[in-house]
């Protein structure tokens, strides 16, 4: 495939600047390192995070971590994959040496972002120094990554739903199967329809849960979340946690996943959960988001509390797994997806984002 000097991303010069579609220069790939032309990204809500300034990155940078695409060139010390390959994105990439590492827990891996604060790239205008907001910057038509940050794409399953794969999909089906590890006939809730909480939603289904209900602050996602594997819906309100109790014999549910990231709604998933019941926080909230309980309710429902990060998710052992029930037709990648978008179009998704309209934006190269 032919390099190009120069290409399209989107950057962000500061916390809460407007975001700038333009060229940046790109430098060949060094040892252990591997460039790839983008089929597709997805708009996540942790990119809205570094945007605004809830999650700390160096900056100007250019967003995007959850993306697939094709291989265009190999640096030295790359055997796992080759010009052309077709590759999903890994933004979190574990060292195997680290205490998390060395205890199996590679979601927790102390230098997953290390290569975030690495000049990723130059803009064109003025030569400015640019960095990957999560590692892989795929935002942009092509990009230049580590190598432990790209992943041989399944086959069988087109680049632009594969993306999603990336994040969303792990992170939504993790936290059901990993972090709560729901088990046939338990009941889950997931507060938060957005692409992260779809996937979880399905995966709830795969696992076999007897009640699945969706929670939103939108009732335009309710056909979403039933099409995804709800049983039930809930508009998000001061009584949520009474209405999902009432849904299951005044009992709660046996698991709740919050894929908000917001203090009241991590608290009304804890309450909508049975004595014993188990909670997996998944959303990315502020420091200014604090959870309060009091020590009398702790000790009486005997609740299990639990954060979720990329849903305690392997990538390497569970991006098989995730591609067998894409192929069997257990999981459906585009329904997640309800915009398609230009790199134009990404402020626009944020906006929608924040106002809790629709599930994943991708933006397709």
């Amino acid at each position: 495939m032919a390099v190009r000097t120069e290409v399209r991303a989107a950057v962000v010069p500061a916390v809460g600047a407007p975001l700038e579609v333009t060229g940046i220069e790109l430098p060949e790939p060094g040892p252990g390192r591997v460039r790839v032309r983008l089929a597709a990204a997805g708009v996540c809500h942790s990119d809205l995070s570094l945007f605004n300034g809830t999650m700390r990155v160096p900056l100007p940078a250019v967003l995007g971590h959850e993306g697939a695409g094709t291989v265009v060139a190999v640096g030295a010390d790359v055997t796992h994959v080759a010009p052309g390959d077709d590759v999903v994105l890994n933004w979190a990439p574990s060292c195997g040496a680290c205490h998390a590492c060395s205890l199996g827990e590679v979601w927790l891996c102390a230098n997953a972002l290390a290569g975030a604060a690495d000049v990723h790239a130059r803009r064109a205008a003025d030569g400015a120094d640019l960095y990957p907001g999560l590692n892989v910057a795929a935002f942009a038509e092509e990009t230049v990554v580590a190598a432990g940050c790209v992943l041989p794409a399944p086959e069988g399953i087109p680049l632009t739903e594969a993306a999603l794969l990336g994040c969303a999909v792990l992170t939504g089906y993790g936290a059901v199967h990993h972090s709560a590890r729901v088990r046939e006939g338990e009941t889950v809730a997931v507060l938060g329809v957005g692409g992260v909480g779809l996937a979880a939603l399905q995966a709830a289904r795969i696992a076999g849960a007897s009640k699945i209900v969706a929670v939103d602050v939108s009732p335009q996602k309710e056909e979403l979340a039933r099409a995804a594997g709800a049983t039930d819906y809930v508009l998000a309100s001061d009584t949520t946690a009474r209405e999902i109790r009432a849904l299951t014999g005044k009992q709660g549910v046996d698991v709740a996943v919050e894929c908000v990231g917001r203090a009241a709604t991590i608290r009304t998933a804890w309450e909508s959960t049975r004595r014993g019941g188990r909670t997996t926080v998944v959303g990315i909230g502020g420091k200014d988001q604090q959870v309060t309980f009091n020590a009398l309710e702790l000790f009486h429902w005997g609740r299990t509390l639990s954060g979720c990060v990329y849903g305690n998710a392997d990538p390497s052992r569970d991006l098989p797994v995730l591609a067998d029930h894409v192929r069997a037709g257990r999981l459906d990648l585009a329904a997640l997806v309800t915009e398609r978008i230009g790199l134009d179009g990404i402020p626009a998704a944020f906006e929608n984002m924040l106002a809790g309209k629709g599930g994943r934006a991708l933006v397709v190269f």
